[in-house]
């Protein structure tokens, strides 16, 4: 980002937006907290490893003296097993069903969010987190800890496709590539935090302390969001325009000019001096009708059918969703996921500790590319990274093959930052810019439907896959050529099919055709 773009987005950002997109993404936060918080202890959960043998317990305390603190959990834990016995498969189905939430989640939120606000929405997400981390910290059982994973699931469902929209419409318009991003960012830190309490947690009955965390995340950002106000672009869509102003004012700050950035939602109103009656049913009738005229097209909101049947929509769903598919088929949550396990005899230091690695340079990756997609266009960034994850697969595959081990540590970590420059951010930015504020709520819903429905089949089937086909050559990291593969489908998929959307003034400039008239 040059000097000037950086003044001006200093200038357009008030301490109090920072505030609202600090407590909006705690709910992507913690979707990548739960995705990724049974990867460290997946084998001390499934009861592989046990309490007798060394322990990253036992280096702590003698290290930094938290004997006390071993004795702590040790009591809190009394009444509850060590572990869970599993074995591969039954893991797998424990550690998808968080994917299967989700997708009820993002089905069931996008509705939600457009008929009855953002901000209700986002409110019902932190109860989710709360109930499922509940039941997993006291889960005793492959069922219950499932169940647990369900209910996080929703949540993680739920915010997934409403908090991108909410940023969206509270991000000044220049800088809504920046702050777009910050949902992929706020997921990294959860990945990163629970991959950290993962190393020093994972013995014993203290995994249940990963778990347990997701409570406090989940009640504090219930507490936070009692700060939130509702979204001003639905506001003025829904109820009232001058409220809607109030709001974005607020937001924006004193002495900023919002005339340009509100101009769209007084073409929809009634004349400056009825402003005074819009909460009046009868001016709001009025208001609806001019709006109609005004746009060309009915302000009623789209559910999935009318979405899918309309062909205005259509290239746009393709689009969306493709990208969203693309996310997860090139094989990141084969890494986020199950990197421990899978990288336990191939790299020449503890895959723990590389696992942290990973989640940090995925982090630091994804906040200095975040200028990226504002810069090169969301299209160069897709396709930037798609090429990347793809050659970084096929040399991951074959160094693994080969057993080149430190270069197998180092694709790894190719593998995790190049997702971080396009795949990461670019998908939760691209469905509130190819459709109208009519169709965005039910189009995220599909995105996120689609995105869970790829992530399950990773979660589900990579291990079972990879397992078989190291069994049927004899060696390990064939599975990687398969998503080499997959990179390239993604990658002719996004070239073809995916508009630019940089710089686009608005859907129909997008798509380079005029308003419809219906």
């Amino acid at each position: 980002m040059t000097s000037t773009g950086l003044r001006q987005c200093i200038r357009d950002v008030s301490p109090y937006l920072i505030l609202l997109i600090a407590i909006s993404t705690l709910g992507p936060l913690q979707f990548g907290f739960h995705l990724a918080e049974l990867n460290a202890p997946q084998d001390v959960i499934s009861c592989r490893v046990r309490q007798q043998q060394q322990s990253i317990s036992s280096r702590l305390s003698s290290s930094l003296s938290l004997s006390k603190f071993d004795v702590d959990i040790a009591t809190a834990s009394a009444a509850l097993p060590d572990c869970v016995p599993m074995d591969d498969a039954q893991f797998a189905v424990v550690s998808s069903m968080f994917t299967l939430g989700g997708l009820i989640g993002a089905l069931g939120s996008g509705p939600i969010a457009t008929k009855k606000g953002r901000l209700l929405a986002m409110r019902l997400t932190s109860l989710f987190y709360i109930l499922g981390s509940v039941v997993e910290t006291l889960g005793a059982s492959i069922a219950v800890l499932a169940v647990g994973r369900v209910l996080s699931g929703v949540g993680a469902g739920a915010a997934t496709v409403i908090v991108p929209i909410y940023i969206s419409e509270v991000a000044p318009p220049r800088e809504r590539g920046i702050f777009g991003a910050m949902t992929q960012v706020s997921i990294n830190v959860g990945i990163l935090v629970t991959q950290t309490m993962g190393y020093f947690l994972s013995y014993g009955s203290a995994w249940r302390w990963i778990l347990g965390a997701g409570i406090v995340i989940g009640v504090t950002q219930g507490v936070g969001l009692l700060l939130v106000p509702e979204s001003p672009a639905w506001l003025a869509a829904n109820e009232s325009v001058t409220q809607a102003k109030r709001i974005l004012q607020k937001i924006r700050g004193r002495r900023f000019d919002i005339t340009e950035e509100t101009a769209s939602w007084d073409s929809s109103a009634v004349a400056p001096e009825e402003e005074g009656l819009l909460d009046n049913p009868a001016a709001n009738s009025r208001r609806g009708s001019t709006a109609r005229k005004v746009d060309g097209k009915s302000n009623d909101h789209l559910g999935f059918l009318e979405l899918v049947r309309d062909p205005l929509y259509r290239p746009a769903l393709v689009a969306a969703v493709g990208v969203m598919c693309a996310q997860q088929l090139c094989g990141i949550n084969s890494i986020i996921m199950y990197s421990v396990s899978l990288l336990r005899d191939l790299l020449p230091i503890s895959s723990a500790l590389l696992t942290i690695m990973i989640s940090a340079i995925n982090l630091v990756t994804t906040v200095a590319c975040s200028p990226l997609p504002d810069k090169l266009g969301r299209k160069t960034c897709l396709l930037l990274s798609i090429f990347g994850q793809g050659a970084s697969a096929l040399a991951l595959a074959l160094s693994i093959l080969f057993e080149t081990k430190i270069l197998s540590a180092v694709m790894v970590l190719f593998f995790v930052a190049f997702f971080a420059v396009g795949l990461g951010p670019v998908p939760f930015i691209l469905a509130s810019e190819l459709v109208g504020q009519e169709a965005v709520g039910a189009l995220q819903s599909c995105c996120l439907g689609a995105n869970y429905i790829a992530t399950f089949l990773v979660a589900q089937f990579f291990p079972i896959i990879n397992l078989a086909l190291n069994e049927h050559f004899g060696r390990a990291g064939w599975v990687y050529f398969i998503f080499t593969a997959l990179a390239s489908l993604c990658g002719l998929f996004v070239f073809w099919y995916v508009p630019e959307t940089k710089g686009k003034k608005d859907v129909d400039d997008v798509w380079g055709r005029t308003r419809r008239v219906d």
